[in-house]
């Protein structure tokens, strides 16, 4: 049990350090972890991914704030057009096949991957 809270706690600290430094992202980093090293299953690992990390962001983004590095308004849109995203990604989530789930999963972290090193 000792070591499943480590790891756990790990995992998260390893999401919430790249949470913190790009901004975002810790869920692509959590979703794998929370699979293989805490062995659950994926629809358990991404929605557990999604619950964690809310209060990382918002915790990030408190401290950009309070630093003076963000600007609230023109995130306003993003954050309306977010929310309503996860609305709709949640409500069709159970019933994705989580084969085709994971597959889109691996090609937005290529994505990511592939765009931050050659067009950044």
């Amino acid at each position: 049990m000792e070591k499943i809270k480590l790891r756990a706690a790990v995992a998260g600290g390893a999401a919430g350090l790249v949470n913190g430094f790009f901004g975002g992202g810790g869920g692509m980093l959590l979703v794998p972890l929370l699979s293989r090293w805490l062995g659950l299953g994926d629809r358990r690992a991404f929605a557990t991914s999604v619950a964690v990390i809310l209060p990382l962001c918002i915790l990030s983004s408190a401290i950009y704030l309070f630093r003076g590095s963000l600007e609230l308004a023109p995130a306003l849109p993003y954050l309306m057009g977010g929310a309503l995203g996860g609305l709709l990604g949640g409500k069709l989530f159970k019933g994705l096949n989580m084969v085709w789930l994971r597959r889109g999963f691996a090609l937005l972290i290529l994505y990511a991957g592939v765009r931050s090193a050659f067009f950044a």
